[in-house]
């Protein structure tokens, strides 16, 4: 497992020579293999990645990230970017090199006048949601509160929200850089335009953002929101009404449709607890009083065997999920862009959900459209805003023994559904080793090409290349 310790290592030549002058440097902790705290702080969200960097530089600033980089291109050392550490890719630990953890840094400062919350990129979807909460204030996010915000943006970044308010990026005003010279630049509109262009779904290839601005909106603390269960015998038809429905809803109106075994709920009828079912997350995102008659028509689609559709906070609806997506399990993902949900791609769909291997893994459709769509598709590298779902297998397991059963069970099931998708891939949901092609998917070939004109800029020689990389 990724939290113990294979046969010890002898003492790297860094610690001997290099690290006290770096040390000196550093407001956080730099730790060596073996010292106190080394293998937490390697240990990633995805316990199938189980690597041991040279060393760990655990930052608490913006002078800690610019040292380390400095450090690790002095010492040809590959260089890993820790922000949540919640990417099924793993990217955020290597071997032998240099991991900056940024997780300490996690300041989240609202401006409720400016409607503006600038985030330290350590912070997790929860400390944003619960500072911008306080005010009243929220913007699009993703559905695991434990998730990082700085790789949720960095790739583009949606979630319930987005329907009405656009992407994580349509809502981000500017940042701060530490580049691959180990210097710090401002990018926003005005200010190195490309730059900001590029960061806004191109994920880590540019430098390490040390702070994100973004535009908030008013939202909560109560939403109109939650779940509607299905008996999974009823799937098919549900989720075709569901996709009619959708054709006529206020952008207010988002509805993650999950297919997975249901977990031991109070509010799911016990004889179902362990089966297959349908579960729609639902919500409203504006006045609950106005959320009931915009949520009315999926809530009577079919015969729901639960409904616990209500007003809550934000924050709650936002973590709802957390716990069947925590740390210590093997993922492995497959994904997917949805035009036409036909009857023949929801039967596919759900015969393959029918195939799960195992009681942790999720198939998930998100609705897309609204303001996602509005924006055109050259104005970030995120280009797909013509879909309408946004599918992701996710196949969870606990035994090593067991990878390539259950691994075999998502290619499958993303095979099959390649008749009824768009070709394209949302970048953050992409596992690791998947190739160069199926990354230009999830740009397509002009956008790739603008990204890596980009990159030949900021970052030439590759440095941050322990990513979904950008070829120079």
């Amino acid at each position: 497992m990724a939290n113990q310790r294979q046969e010890s290592r002898p003492p790297s030549t860094l610690e001997q020579t290099q690290v006290p002058e770096l040390r000196r440097q550093l407001r956080g902790p730099a730790l060596l293999p073996a010292e106190p705290g080394y293998d937490v702080a390697r240990t990633v969200w995805n316990a199938m990645i189980d690597r041991y960097p040279g060393i760990i530089v655990q930052a608490h600033a913006p002078s800690d990230i610019m040292a380390g980089v400095d450090f690790a291109r002095y010492h040809d050392l590959e260089i890993a970017v820790r922000g949540g550490g919640h990417n099924v890719a793993g990217n955020a630990v290597c071997e032998g090199g240099l991991m900056l953890d940024l997780s300490a840094m996690k300041s989240v400062r609202v401006d409720p006048a400016a409607r503006t919350a600038h985030v330290e990129p350590g912070a997790l979807l929860q400390d944003l949601d619960r500072e911008t909460q306080a005010h009243g204030l929220a913007t699009p996010t993703g559905f695991i509160s434990e998730t990082g915000v700085s790789g949720l943006t960095l790739g583009g970044g949606f979630g319930y929200l987005s329907r009405k308010w656009g992407l994580t990026v349509d809502n981000l005003r500017a940042v701060d850089m530490v580049t691959a010279e180990g210097k710090w630049v401002r990018a926003n509109e005005a200010q190195n335009p490309d730059l900001f262009w590029g960061i806004r779904g191109g994920g880590g290839n540019f430098g390490i953002v040390t702070s994100f601005e973004f535009d908030l909106h008013k939202l909560g603390p109560q939403v109109l929101a939650g779940p509607v269960v299905h008996d999974f015998r009823d799937a098919p038809g549900v989720l075709r009404q569901v996709d009619d429905t959708l054709q006529y809803a206020p952008k207010e109106v988002s509805c993650l449709a999950i297919l997975r075994h249901a977990p031991p709920l109070p509010f799911i009828p016990e004889p179902m607890h362990g089966k297959m079912i349908l579960l729609l997350a639902l919500i409203h995102a504006g006045d609950p009083v106005h959320g009931e008659a915009a949520l009315a028509p999926f809530r009577t689609i079919g015969k729901p065997v639960a409904d616990r559709v209500a007003p809550r906070p934000y924050t709650a609806f936002q973590s709802q999920f957390d716990a069947s997506a925590s740390q210590g399990a093997r993922n492995y993902w497959k994904a997917h862009y949805l035009q036409d949900l036909d009857d023949e791609g929801i039967e596919t769909l759900c015969v393959q959900a029918a195939r799960m291997t195992s009681k942790e893994s999720v198939i998930g459709m998100l609705t897309m459209g609204g303001a996602v769509a509005e924006q055109p598709p050259e104005s970030t590298p995120y280009t797909h805003r013509d879909a309408t779902w946004a599918l992701n297998i996710q196949s969870r397991w606990r035994e090593p023994d067991e990878d390539d059963h259950h691994i075999g069970w998502c290619r499958e099931a993303f095979e099959a559904m390649k008749p009824f998708a768009t070709g394209g891939v949302y970048v953050n949901f992409l596992s690791g080793g998947e190739g160069d092609a199926r990354l230009r998917a999830a740009y397509g070939d002009r956008t790739y090409q603008r990204l890596a004109e980009v990159k030949r800029t900021w970052d030439p020689e590759n440095l941050f290349h322990l990513n979904q990389n950008i070829q120079p």
